[in-house]
């Protein structure tokens, strides 16, 4: 299928090229194809819109014309045997230098996984901080974690190095910045929200001693860990960090991540399995797809399964897992992670009567048939 209500006008265009703005995200001519064994299938075929700073821009089309393509094309997230054949889309960097087209970058470059993220903050308590997004408001996931420091886990039989390795956390240098007016001073006291203002910057500190310090960590340097025979290793070998708890094997908080990873287990049910245990789940994606939800989870949602609520892949992904072959397989273009605690975590009533519930999220199940049967003589 080809552009459908994608294209701009072109007096949208012209307003554009006319304006004072500066385009964030500029397509044009974008063309994307799937060589399969019944021919070629042109997906996307000379889109081009612009996105300018402040923006909210709606994609309209009917299903299958491309949208969802286009959209992964920008990210350099077009599955295999699909690729970008045509056209260019230039993105304007927050530095502010020259628009790079990410039509040209390695999918799997260092700049591209770079500008679609992945890195993770870890901000000590007592610490003031301010975020400062160059393009307006953004959506995250954050943790606020009342139990004992984040950790790296316990290797074991592991060794010395694996997982996230220490020398992957980044401190930032001393700096301090010079006094510019007003500055509303947020602080979180008693589970209450508190403010004030003041005259003078709060960042006029030139060098600390102490034994914490903020850190950054691209989750692009995590060792993943599987099997190379068969069965699943248990989910804690994704454990980037860990606030433990009195009670071993019971954490305070997990923060585990799936990142890229070959799948190789023979005999084995490769998605992860169908199980409830103590640990509450809280899920969230940040890019790509999730191999137990490949339809039904997308970037920026989260999933929570509460202690001993039972869970696991759905119908779709149960079906195509029991009948793939089992070569090696690799899970790219993806990252998904997990918050796991022993405590029972209660949504807000933002989250449970705002528009965005899925209030059929269990139907992803219904699918399921009864595979138990007693042999037959």
């Amino acid at each position: 299928a080809t552009g459908c209500a994608m294209p701009p006008t072109p007096t949208a265009i012209e307003a554009a090229v006319t304006s004072d703005q500066t385009p964030l995200l500029s397509v044009r001519d974008l063309k994307v194809s799937f060589t399969l064994d019944e021919g070629l299938v042109r997906a996307v075929d000379g889109t081009s819109f612009d996105v300018m700073p402040g923006q909210v821009l709606g994609v309209v089309g009917e299903s299958g014309c491309g949208k969802s393509v286009t959209m992964r094309a920008i990210l350099q997230l077009v599955e295999r045997p699909g690729r970008i054949t045509g056209g260019e889309i230039r993105f304007r960097r927050r530095d502010g230098g020259e628009p790079v087209d990410l039509a040209r970058l390695s999918p799997r470059g260092a700049e591209m996984r770079d500008i679609r993220g992945g890195e993770i903050a870890l901000i000590p308590r007592g610490l003031a901080f301010k975020v400062a997004l160059p393009d307006g408001m953004s959506r995250g996931y954050v943790c606020e974690n009342y139990g004992a420091a984040f950790r790296l886990p316990e290797l074991g039989p592991i060794g010395s190095n694996g997982l996230a390795n220490a020398r992957d956390f980044q401190a930032p240098v001393a700096a301090f910045e010079e006094p510019a007016g007003d500055y509303e001073i947020v602080k979180k006291f008693g589970s209450r929200l508190w403010r004030n203002t003041q005259q003078g910057t709060p960042f006029n500190v030139v060098a600390w001693h102490g034994n914490l310090a903020p850190l950054k960590y691209d989750t692009a340097n995590f060792m993943v860990i599987g099997s190379i025979s068969f069965d699943h290793p248990d989910p804690s070998i994704f454990t980037v960090l860990t606030s433990p708890s009195d009670t071993p094997g019971t954490a305070n908080c997990d923060f585990v991540i799936f990142p890229p990873r070959w799948l190789v287990a023979e005999d084995t049910f490769r998605p992860p399995w169908y199980h409830r245990n103590l640990m509450s789940e809280f899920m969230g994606l940040v890019t790509g797809q999730y191999d137990a939800k490949p339809e039904g989870f997308k970037p920026g949602g989260a999933s929570l399964h509460n202690c001993m609520v039972p869970h696991g892949p759905d119908t779709d992904a149960f079906d195509k897992a029991s009948h793939a072959a089992l070569a090696p397989h690799k899970l790219d273009d993806t990252l998904a992670f997990m918050l796991e605690s022993r405590y029972r975590l209660v949504p807000t009533a933002y989250a449970m009567q705002g528009s965005s519930l899925d209030p059929a999220y269990a139907q992803c199940w219904q699918g399921l048939q009864d595979h138990f049967k007693k042999a037959t003589p």
